[in-house]
């Protein structure tokens, strides 16, 4: 048996039911849970004694909305975690996705791996992903008054306000987005002889 193979068994046996998915494919192994069991599973990641995953590498945050550019039938937003475990040399893909998508919230797990804290608050700056109970959570990326969130499907690809210094006024004044959507098409050379070619 592999090595990953140790691992699937391991957390099959370990978490039972609250195991939503478990797939190993190319060489990766990525663990599914169902919102209400993420924090208890972070926790027995960490502090098993057979698993010990110590450190959480990654956190972010996915829109599924028309995924693959396919419908997509399922719940929208999703937080994916990457960990670690120093100890036994293995990783793991740990995903779990919001109940709801109108307003979409999971655990926070900064009480299992602190170095979740700036990575949670980028998924909530830009998908809008909810932390319940992060200490500080607020936008990292984008400014305090930002409307929306950037990385969602539906949000315009030229946003909804753009920024500019006003000399009159000496400071950054926000206003209206003056960019104009346009096609853009592909010049295509139709030369005999492009390129020295006959």
């Amino acid at each position: 048996m592999s090595k990953i193979e140790t691992l699937k068994a391991l957390l099959e046996a370990e978490l039972g039911p609250s195991i939503k998915a478990l797939v190993l494919d190319r060489g990766e192994l990525t663990l599914t849970v169902k919102a209400a069991d993420y924090l208890a599973t972070a926790q027995l990641l960490r502090d098993h004694p057979s698993l010990k995953f110590e450190q959480l590498l990654d956190l972010c945050g996915v829109d599924y909305s028309s995924y693959k550019d396919q419908p997509w039938d399922g719940l929208r937003f999703c937080a994916v975690s990457h960990l670690l475990s120093i100890t036994n040399n293995w990783r793991l893909r740990l995903k779990v996705f919001c109940p709801e998508d109108d307003l979409p919230s999971v655990a926070s797990v900064t009480p299992v791996w602190n170095s979740a804290n700036w990575f949670e608050r980028e998924a909530f700056d830009l998908y809008g992903i909810l932390f319940d109970g992060h200490e500080d959570l607020r936008r990292i990326l984008t400014d305090y008054g930002f409307i929306g969130h950037p990385f969602r499907k539906d949000f315009p690809t030229s946003g909804h306000v753009e920024m500019r210094y006003d000399a009159e006024q000496k400071r950054v004044i926000y206003q209206p987005v003056t960019i104009e959507p346009r096609e853009i098409t592909p010049r295509i050379i139709r030369e005999d002889n492009y390129g020295g070619l006959h």
